[in-house]
């Protein structure tokens, strides 16, 4: 109060409109008014120490901008959906976790949508864009054809773990062909040569590069026999199918995901037989549940890629003004296999 401009008309200032103001923001930052909106407005063009000076003076005031105001002069809510099949599995929620992070860093706020089936999937999106800037895809079981159609009208938008035709949409993929390859050359080495691919949903496009790419592998393997057993992508899925598993007499066997691969090794556990002394179970995703599973799980991991955080730099390039026109990006990360102790020396006959 005794001082005779800074500190007494902060004081009023803030009294007045209920909160610091953008004003305060930048005096205290040493910037413009218009270096602080454009950092908070997510803008790339600003010095990356001065955003994070603006970031840092707004943190310790306590600012909070108001929205609404925002909106109506930058036509942007600084929020951004994500569209997810299923929230109940580890690896979307994973994918989430790392895509808010990078996001938060750079001033956008994330919202999360459930689209339990492939038909819901195109209207639950097309709701989502009409509140946020943008749209996040993940693992998308729609048609092609429907795909191709949804992304014009919800654009900007980055497509995870699905590939796709169309080099127009930006998208995030997993090379699973090399991962299962990774897999099957392991099991190979352990002397397995009689395997079964406990499958996942029929409409999964993950399941189906999986499963095309243990058939390129089995055709050009002579030696090598592969069975496959109708599935699903939950825990229960891998429980109910361990009878079908056992009587395909492999001596190996590779899940769709690590939730079912973990439901077949509790059942299998069950019925009394050893893993991996009778027959060797692993996993895809890497979910950090395996690794505290009895044996520990070997997977092909993909949860390490940081994949949220790949396709929250690919979709932030579209929302700069200063780079919606560059080309379409688009990243194909490679999973690594980890082994664990569910997988051995496949049993003599």
């Amino acid at each position: 109060m005794t001082t005779p401009d800074g500190g007494e008309k902060l004081e009023h200032r803030t009294r007045r409109t209920g909160g610091p103001t953008i004003t305060q923001v930048a005096e205290a930052a040493g910037v413009s008014r218009a270096t602080v909106s454009r950092v908070l407005n997510g803008r790339t063009t600003v010095d990356p120490t001065i955003g994070a000076r603006v970031r840092e003076a707004a943190e310790q005031l306590q600012y909070r901008p108001n929205l609404t105001a925002r909106y109506l002069s930058t036509g942007r809510t600084m929020t951004v959906s994500v569209v997810i099949p299923d929230l109940g599995n580890p690896m979307f929620q994973s994918i989430l976790r790392s895509l808010t992070r990078a996001a938060e860093a750079d001033g956008y706020g994330v919202l999360v949508a459930e689209a339990r089936t492939a038909e819901r999937e195109a209207a639950v999106a097309r709701t989502a864009r009409r509140q946020c800037d943008a749209v996040v895809l993940i693992a998308p079981r729609m048609q092609a054809e429907a795909l191709d159609a949804l992304v014009p009208e919800i654009a900007p938008v980055v497509v995870l773990n699905r590939s796709l035709a169309d080099p127009r949409i930006a998208s995030v993929g997993i090379d699973y062909r090399n991962g299962m390859a990774q897999l099957v050359q392991h099991l190979e080495e352990l002397g397995h040569r009689h395997l079964a691919y406990l499958a996942g949903p029929p409409s999964s496009a993950a399941h189906q590069e999986r499963q095309s790419a243990l058939d390129g592998l089995a055709r050009h393997r002579p030696s090598l026999r592969l069975h496959t057993v109708e599935g699903g992508a939950a825990l229960e899925d891998g429980h109910r199918a361990a009878a079908q598993v056992l009587e395909t007499g492999a001596t190996a066997v590779m899940a769709f995901n690590d939730l079912v691969a973990l439901g077949l090794l509790f059942r299998l556990h069950q019925l009394g037989v050893d893993v991996p002394g009778e027959l060797s179970v692993a996993g895809f995703d890497g979910i950090e549940l395996a690794r505290y599973s009895v044996p520990t799980l070997t997977t092909v991991d993909q949860e390490e890629l940081d994949t949220g955080a790949v396709a929250w730099a690919l979709l932030h390039r579209q929302l700069d003004p200063g780079r919606s026109s560059a080309p379409t990006e688009h990243a194909v990360l490679t999973p690594k296999l980890l082994i664990g102790g569910s997988t051995g020396p496949a049993p003599r006959p």
